[in-house]
């Protein structure tokens, strides 16, 4: 019969714990604050007053922001810049950093060797700017999803992944006629699931959130993405045409200020539980090769 011994706590131990706690209360409570404001009844609201929790709970301030067009616009720029700009860096991602493992791919060399280069050597932000232009993809959608289709320590974490295979597999694929594409696609991608749900979360966190690019690129208001538009509504005052007080049935600025923002972070709250169990693994199996 074993016996569990239970570790006894210093005063150390206990003063970690007390700054950990303390350190993430802190981090919690503008989140409770942004929560409570959004879902305060305007009737009630009293301004610079910090909630808990709401006094009397309100949809008004969300139902007000869904039945602006502008919001409605950031919203389907955002949602589609998030999903087809994710499945496209995976494709990108994963299929050239596959091609960078095959040792018998001609230019394999130098073509890391650009990308390596990439890592150390950033362009700047008038090059990026003039590219796009002449490109035709200012005010367009493109111009926030073909320039980040990959980058250097994506494509190295992934790359290292994909060392890590085991290669009797795909020889083995090799000796019952399988092609290059049929072992991509039915060989590393299963097993690559672990990287590919890491790396979903990334990109789609990174498009979800995309601002600066979305800034200097899209001058169309009807194409701002959720985060200029919260920008726009915290920062320069009224983009959704919202007064500071509950006239004409319009929620006060605030509540309609927290309500956004609480509907940009909902999302990515929502979808990383579902995913996390892979975070971790993931991203320590795309650095480590053995």
């Amino acid at each position: 019969m074993s016996l569990v011994h239970q570790k006894r706590l210093t005063a150390a131990d206990w003063i970690n714990y007390s700054v950990l706690t303390a350190l993430s209360v802190i981090c919690v409570f503008p989140f409770l604050y942004i929560f409570s404001v959004s879902f305060t009844d305007p009737a009630v609201y009293v301004p610079l007053k910090f909630y808990l929790l709401p006094p009397k709970w309100s949809l008004d301030a969300y139902k007000y922001i869904l039945s602006t067009q502008n919001f409605l616009d950031s919203i389907k720029s955002t949602v589609f810049i998030t999903v087809v700009g994710t499945v496209l860096q995976l494709i990108v991602t994963f299929t050239l950093a596959y091609g960078l493992t095959r040792k018998d791919l001609d230019g394999r060399k130098i073509v890391l060797g650009f990308v390596i280069f990439t890592l150390v050597f950033h362009t700047g932000i008038v090059p990026n700017y003039l590219v796009v232009k002449n490109l035709g993809l200012l005010n367009s959608y493109w111009a926030l999803i073909w320039p980040n289709l990959t980058n250097a320590w994506t494509l190295i974490v992934v790359k290292s992944f994909l060392d890590s295979l085991p290669a009797e597999l795909e020889e083995s694929a090799k000796m019952d006629g399988c092609n290059d594409l049929g072992i991509f696609c039915r060989i590393v991608l299963p097993l690559s699931m672990p990287a590919i749900a890491a790396f979903t979360l990334f990109f789609a966190v990174s498009q979800w959130n995309i601002y600066f690019n979305a800034l200097i690129y899209i001058s169309d208001a009807k194409k701002w993405t959720l985060q200029v538009l919260i920008k726009a509504l915290v920062l320069d005052s009224t983009p959704l045409g919202v007064s500071g007080t509950a006239a004409d049935g319009i929620p006060p600025l605030e509540t309609v200020r927290m309500a956004a923002v609480t509907f940009a972070m909902v999302p990515i709250l929502l979808v990383y539980p579902f995913l996390q169990k892979y975070f971790a693994k993931g991203v320590m199996l795309g650095s480590i090769k053995g």
